[in-house]
This record gives C-alpha cells, structure tokens and sequence, in this order.
C-alpha cells in the first residue's frame, strides 16, 4: 500500500480502526447522510426546438439531451458512420435539415450545431 509506506504506522492504525468499524457495524456519517436532490440539469430540461429540429425529433419540445441521443439514434439506424474514419458522419437528407446542410460533420459538431436549434430563453 502507497499510504503506509507515507504515513507509516499511523495508517496502519486509522485502517485497522476503520476496519474495525466497518465489522461491527458501526455506521460513519457518510453512510447515514441522506443523498442530495440535484433537480433538473439543463441538459435534461425541456426546451423549444426550432421547426427543423420539431420535424426531425417529431415534437415541439425537447430535452438537448434527448435531441442528441434521437441524432445518434437516426446515425445508428442509417449507418450513416464512415466506415474507415467512425468520427466522421455522412448527412443523409434529413439530418441536412438540422446541419445547415454539410454533407459530412465530425461527431464532435452534433451538439455544436443542435444547439442552433434550441430557442434561447431571454
């Protein structure tokens, strides 16, 4: 173990403590705290999509989250993957409505160019 050979002796005791501990039962406050609610993140927020991106995801609303899993979705179904460079994808007609109409973007652009279609709140 790295940490005896820092701390020596002294951690051979706080882990056999703990050890101990943990073998009787005894609970530490890590264990008995409740977990934090952390509510919605903006990634899983429902926000209004553009009519492009509507037509696409087939609603008028969507999560950015869920539009990029459908994008992924419809790249998967399709095979529209380049065979020889998988970071590279090749837009078939539909997907041409929400990328501005590239015939190629690379996987990391999906968000980039999703995130034109969501309306910004003011």
């Amino acid at each position: 173990m790295a940490a005896t050979r820092v701390f020596g002796a002294c951690s051979r005791a706080l882990m056999a403590a703990a050890a101990k501990g943990a073998a009787s039962g005894v609970k530490t406050a890590a264990k008995t705290a409740a977990p934090k609610s952390r509510g919605s993140t903006a990634l899983q927020k429902m926000i209004p999509v553009s009519p492009q991106l509507g037509k696409f995801l087939g609603a008028s609303e969507s999560s950015r989250a869920g539009a990029v899993k459908k994008v992924w979705d419809h790249i998967k179904l399709h095979n529209l993957q380049n065979p020889t460079n998988k970071r590279e994808i090749v837009c078939d007609e539909k997907l041409k409505t929400i990328f501005n109409g590239k015939d190629r973007i690379s996987f990391t652009e999906i968000a980039r160019y999703l995130s034109n279609h969501f309306v910004k709140s003011s």
